[in-house]
């Protein structure tokens, strides 16, 4: 016997696809967010949006000398395109923002370089600069899940009319369809679509401008920064500006509660791919094989969707427990501790998210399968029950009568209708198109879902818009503080 050899451990021989490049990414790959590949780098980009938008309003509020204003905004722009590199080398013993600070100090004089932190602290500059920092995977999970929420739409709609059981304690139960199961996953994926949407507002508030703690006498206009760096308002209370990391709770509580759907779906999934159930069928571009054992297709993406779902819950456990140790205040626990592992958290949630996007969108069902499962398992009993009630009888009466003849019925091994005596049709895709009441599957429960969608499309895309707007309001504003 002869073979031919495998094409760079693509071809396994049941296997004859490679895995899709996206999944292959996320698994092996690894995504790597731009700040883990550059931390120092990824944190002074962001100080210097913020000192942009700092002296461009100290100069519009007459706080500052325009000319040195110019100056300075003229030296961050050249380190800026320098990626930094004058001040990456330096000692940082107090940190890196002093570190930069000392860089410009020392290149234009303490008359100039000293007047950046003028209205500032610290504090209030690094819970802005938090807040720029969740933008980038903030929005790559709300892509994320809108691709998703399209995808689980699309399939609902394309398997309308695929009939299968639906299980209860494991067990077949009432016949409904694929679609309207997808359906039922895309609603819950909607919700926390909306909840993703609604702490992501958090983002929008500018803390600049609250100092230390106690706000600053210098007459700075923290709407104006706002608006130059993208957020729609500023703190309206100094303490809570800067002790606060609120936003992080709320991303990662949003993106727990998604994560407990995605790993609940990837164990449906997985019980109806296995041999035994059968009623799905994953691409193999999806699946994965085995070292040894020939025969294997194994649909391991959704073993990963389970272990990544629940990151975020752990990281929201421990950033909560981090902040509960420190005061209402700025306090290293909450600002440093507790924001660590808000970016881990999203990041898996993220790939999670695409994974099942994946799944769902390379698998198909095995109709007669389905179907043959719907009628074994006499998911047609409740709906003969009700019919007895509609001719009369009372529902436990006739529940009682039902059960007795599956009982019959298993033991002749004759169908429900058989036994039963009835010319009724008791047809597992004629009954779950009769359940039309109580959002069954016989109801079109798809345009209020794409309604949902659409909406929390446009939310968030007026988000983006708007932040990505701020850089190009920000970037004219320096034009005209170095050109004044």
């Amino acid at each position: 016997m002869t073979t031919a050899p495998a094409r760079d451990g693509v071809d396994t021989g049941r296997l004859s696809s490679a895995l899709d490049p996206e999944a292959h990414a996320i698994v092996y790959d690894q995504y790597v967010s731009e700040d883990a590949a550059d931390p120092l780098g990824g944190e002074l980009r962001r100080i210097s949006q913020v000192d942009r938008a700092h002296l461009v309003m100290l100069t519009e509020r007459g706080v500052v000398d325009p000319a040195r204003a110019a100056a300075l905004l003229r030296a961050v722009e050249e380190l800026r395109t320098a990626d930094f590199g004058p001040v990456r080398g330096r000692p940082m013993p107090r940190g890196v923002y002093l570190a930069y600070e000392g860089w410009l100090i020392e290149r234009l004089g303490d008359e100039t370089g000293g007047i950046l932190h003028t209205g500032r602290s610290r504090n209030d500059l690094n819970a802005t600069t938090a807040r720029l920092r969740a933008r980038t995977p903030y929005l790559r999970l709300l892509d994320a899940v809108d691709r998703l929420a399209a995808v689980l739409l699309a399939q609902a709609d394309r398997y309308a009319d695929v009939t299968m059981p639906a299980y209860t304690h494991g067990q077949p139960a009432v016949p409904i369809t694929y679609g309207h199961y997808l359906a039922g996953v895309a609603g819950a994926v909607l919700r926390a679509y909306g909840h993703l949407l609604d702490a992501g507002r958090q983002l929008d508030v500018n803390p600049l401008g609250a100092g230390a703690i106690g706000g600053t006498s210098v007459p700075v206009d923290a709407e104006r920064t706002a608006r130059l760096l993208g957020f729609t308002g500023a703190a309206t209370n100094s303490v809570d500006a800067v002790a606060s990391r609120d936003f992080a709770l709320s991303l990662l509580s949003a993106s727990a509660t998604l994560g407990v759907t995605l790993a609940r779906v990837a164990r449906d999934l997985s019980v109806w791919t296995a041999e035994e159930a059968a009623l799905l069928r994953v691409a193999d571009t999806l699946v994965g094989s085995s070292s040894m054992m020939p025969q294997k297709r194994n649909p391991f993406l959704l073993e990963h969707i389970q272990g990544r779902s629940t990151a975020s819950l752990g990281a929201f456990m421990s950033a909560a427990s981090a902040m509960t140790t420190a005061g209402y205040t700025n306090a290293i626990a909450v600002g440093t501790e507790a924001m660590r592992h808000l970016w881990p958290g999203l990041s898996d949630t993220t790939d999670a998210v695409t994974l099942l996007r994946l799944v769902v969108a390379g698998t198909e069902p095995r109709p007669e399968r389905m179907t043959e499962r719907a009628r074994e398992g006499f998911t047609a009993a409740t709906y003969l029950a009700e019919r007895l009630v509609a001719d009369g009888m009372p529902f436990r009466a006739a529940h009682h009568k039902v059960g007795e003849t599956v009982l019959a019925a298993l033991g002749s091994g004759r169908s429900l209708e058989e036994t039963a005596g009835l010319d009724t049709d008791l047809a597992p895709d004629r009954v779950a198109a009769a359940c039309v009441h109580g959002g069954g599957p016989g109801s079109d429960g798809l345009p209020p879902l794409h309604r949902q969608l659409a909406a929390h499309r446009t939310e968030a895309a007026v988000r983006r818009d708007r932040w990505s707007d701020a850089e190009e309001l920000l970037t004219d504003a320096v034009r005209q503080a170095v050109r004044a």
